[in-house]
């Protein structure tokens, strides 16, 4: 049976060899797979774990999760890369990252395993000093406001185009264009416009009264925070203890929610 054809070209695979291919490529994902679960065992006393996380997620999720890892693993060493979700994703699939906290943005690489951390209310922020300029009616009364966004093809930008959508309505086209979700939250503080982010990244800037939700009428809005990670036979050991530690940091961060609900201002 010939699985090559040779030519003045080269070589190409024969209808053999096409079908042989996924079943290479997952000897060779298991091999590596099996020699890095050797590594770990032989290696105990040199833990590590490499997590992926947006800006926002590494600011305001991941330390509340590593500590309550740290507290029974002080022994494990954890770095934190902080990229775009598309990035972060094409780590796992490199096999460099461990696990990636993102923001959901459709269909993953069925390569990939996820499971949805937290359901985050998508808001809209204003300064506070504004209050009294904005329109008395909905979203449709508010499109013409300068508004503030990351640039086309970030998650933060795709959350901010289907909220208008939800509404029933064309996103409008930014007046200014940011790479960073804190720059934003920054920029609508010191009165350059207005954004809709997810809560938990205008979260410091609520409590302290540095900008407002705008309340808006009948629009209720929640982007999908998921944990992402590389499908494999037997997961590292540190993999599964972090995520054996998911549930409890998820209530300790819903209670503060619920309280920073009550206690952040409104624009009504």
């Amino acid at each position: 049976m010939s699985l090559f054809l040779r030519s003045r070209q080269g070589f190409r695979l024969t209808a053999a060899g096409e079908a042989l291919v996924p079943y290479a490529q997952d000897i060779v994902t298991t091999t590596g797979e099996a020699l890095a679960a050797v590594k770990s065992a032989s290696l105990s006393g040199d833990r590590s774990l490499v997590i992926g996380a947006l800006e926002t997620v590494a600011g305001e999720v991941l330390p509340a999760l590593l500590a309550n890892l740290r507290q029974d693993q002080p022994e494990l060493r954890i770095r934190i890369e902080v990229a775009g979700s598309d990035h972060l994703l094409q780590r796992l699939l490199d096999g460099l990252n461990d696990i990636a906290f993102c923001f959901r943005k459709g269909a993953i690489d069925e390569r990939l395993a996820r499971r949805e951390f937290a359901q985050e209310p998508l808001i809209m922020i204003g300064p506070p000093a504004a209050g009294s300029d904005l329109p008395p009616s909905g979203l449709d009364a508010l499109i013409a406001q300068p508004f503030i966004a990351t640039e086309p093809g970030c998650v933060y930008r795709h959350l901010f185009d289907e909220a208008w959508r939800q509404a029933g309505l064309t996103p409008p086209r930014p007046f200014t264009e940011v790479g960073s979700i804190t720059a934003i939250v920054r920029l609508v503080a010191v009165g350059s416009g207005y954004a809709f982010v997810p809560r938990i990244a205008a979260r410091e800037a609520l409590a302290s009264g540095a900008v407002a939700t705008i309340q808006l009428s009948g629009f209720e809005f929640f982007a999908t925070l998921d944990m992402v990670w590389r499908r494999r036979r037997v997961q590292p050991a540190d993999l599964t203890l972090l995520l054996a530690r998911v549930g409890r940091v998820q209530r300790s961060l819903k209670r503060d929610d619920d309280r920073l609900r009550r206690e952040e201002p409104c624009l009504s």
